[in-house]
């Protein structure tokens, strides 16, 4: 967002043994410090931040043998510190399906995780095999599975306190048909004549109306990806100096989930998309356990159903719109994308951090439905 200010001291890790042991001394020093990626999803006070911070600059993409895949897939190592949009595009480039619609997203590997990116149809923990992570204060990294990191909508066990540092993380991708699929281009530059070239459905309508096909159906990978690419251009979500809609940090707001039953209060036309639930768990009590006096647990009710409410609607429908901005002020909502909030020039923390507390205001007050922000947010409160 450019906006902020300096930090204490910079530490620099440019590889794996690097980035542990400047961890494991900023811990053992007790004062606290900042684990930055990219920087493209944080907002940090314009008084800077009082400590050290950690920049994650590791490299690295290395294909991991997994005798338990089929032949059709294959398992990759990422760096925490590779650039998440470059490890797209080579993933592309090799003819490996499962990232392509997460295209464009700015920032690195390592904060992939942290809170399950997703996009147009596709969700990192649809690939995520596990990661490497280093507990706060360890030396060591530990192996994390994906369902130990109970990766939700924007949501992760990290995302909710657990202190550590993401070392890498590991994905299985779909691998291309024949050795053609590789080949980034055809004869003539059009990626969808490439012979053997992999294909993914699409999974996102409006996507799919992007691309003129109907939802589900299958189109190359690379087809795919320069779609997506051209939506997130469109509404200022892939970073370019001179255009200051993407001067953001993306999504300034998650889209909320509230009950099924909440939902209903809202207007009519206020888009709506229904969330999965988890199955609640069978109860079995062995005979042995009844005999010992267990008891059966009575049955309990079957969850609220959960919908997800779309926050740009919100925004907008409590009166704030496209390329609205507080008075004197040079943050302002994207004149792209009612869902980002833009430094115009010479915008401040504290400029970003009131038009977000308005917003939230605003919709509250017309809705009832409070909204939380994406970034991660250091000495600033909305």
């Amino acid at each position: 967002m450019r906006v902020g200010g300096p930090a204490e001291r910079i530490l620099v890790a440019a590889d794996r043994e690097e980035l542990i042991a400047h961890a494991f001394e900023l811990w053992r020093d007790g004062a606290p410090w900042l684990l930055l990626g990219g920087g493209s999803n944080t907002v940090v006070h314009d008084d800077g931040f009082p400590g050290p911070v950690l920049l994650v600059r590791t490299r690295g993409i290395a294909e991991i043998p997994d005798p338990e895949l089929p032949e059709t897939r294959i398992r990759i190592r990422v760096a925490a510190g590779e650039d998440w949009d470059g490890l797209v595009a080579t993933a592309v480039d090799r003819g490996w399906a499962g990232i392509e619609a997460l295209s464009g997203i700015p920032g690195l590997a390592g904060a992939a995780p942290v809170q399950n990116i997703g996009a147009y149809g596709q969700e990192l923990a649809d690939v995520l095999h596990s990661i490497e992570f280093l507990d706060s204060g360890s030396r060591e990294p530990r192996t994390m599975t994906a369902a130990e990191l109970e990766l939700g909508y924007r949501d992760s066990v990290i995302k909710r306190g657990l202190e550590g540092v993401v070392v890498s993380i590991d994905l299985v991708l779909e691998r291309a048909a024949g050795p053609a699929a590789a080949a980034p281009r055809g004869r003539h530059g059009h990626p969808e004549t490439d012979p053997g070239a992999p294909e993914a459905p699409v999974r996102y309508a409006q996507l799919a109306t992007a691309l003129g096909v109907e939802p589900g159906a299958r189109v190359p990978i690379r087809v795919l990806r320069d779609s997506v690419l051209r939506l997130r251009a469109a509404k200022g979500m892939v970073l370019d100096a001179a255009d200051h809609d993407s001067w953001s940090s993306g999504s300034f707001f998650t889209n909320p989930i509230v009950t099924e039953r909440f939902a209903r209060t809202l207007p009519e036309d206020a888009p709506r998309f229904p969330v999965s639930a988890a199955e609640p768990a069978d109860t079995v009590v062995s005979f042995e356990d009844l005999a010992a006096g267990a008891q059966i647990a009575a049955p309990q009710p079957a969850p609220e159903r959960m919908v997800k409410l779309s926050a740009a609607w919100l925004i907008e429908h409590a009166g704030v719109p496209k390329g609205f901005r507080l008075p004197g002020s040079g943050a302002a909502i994207s004149s792209k994308h009612t869902l980002a909030i833009t430094n115009r020039g010479g915008a401040t923390a504290a400029q970003v951090a009131e038009l977000g507390r308005f917003i939230v205001q605003r919709v509250q007050q017309e809705f009832g439905v409070i909204l939380v922000p994406e970034p991660n947010l250091y000495g600033l409160e909305l």
